[in-house]
């Protein structure tokens, strides 16, 4: 997960935004986890994702800049490592740290965050994959069998 956050902060930097939100999660995920890869219906879908966030990343999303995702619902920098992060992002990563816990792993992996990014139908995420037209239901599905799937192998 630290290698995906740290990717996130510098994809935020780059794009101009002060604060990481689920879009940027989704994007670094995507590109560092070959588990949340695979939870996708194929490559055609897994390249629409990325062809979306990319053209986010370049531009495209600039409705966003200058606004935090989840203003107002939570304060930002809620918990250690939490600080830069939107509201939104930082209760994904609280919530899919809880599931690996809950499952008895010390840390949360890929498929743990996407499960939590597709679980919050406000988030820029889901806005991101919705657009790119993945179904957000059968993604969660997918990512959360994949996970059990993975825990029963040990």
């Amino acid at each position: 997960m630290a290698a995906v956050v740290s990717g996130a902060r510098r994809r935020a930097v780059r794009d101009g935004d002060r604060h990481v939100d689920t879009a940027h999660l989704l994007h670094s995920l995507v590109e560092s986890d070959p588990q949340a890869r695979e939870a996708f219906d194929g490559g055609p879908q897994l390249a629409r994702v990325l062809g979306y966030l990319v053209q986010r990343s370049i531009g495209y999303g600039l409705r966003w800049q200058g606004t935090q995702e989840g203003a107002g619902a939570l304060p930002a920098g809620r918990g250690p490592g939490a600080e830069g992060l939107s509201p939104t992002a930082a209760v994904a990563l609280e919530c899919a740290a809880r599931a690996a816990v809950r499952r008895g792993e010390p840390c949360a992996d890929g498929l743990d965050l996407l499960a939590e990014l597709v679980a919050d139908p406000r988030c820029r995420a889901v806005e991101v994959l919705e657009r790119a037209g993945v179904v957000t239901a059968r993604l969660a599905a997918r990512a959360t069998h994949r996970q059990e799937v993975a825990d029963a192998r040990g």
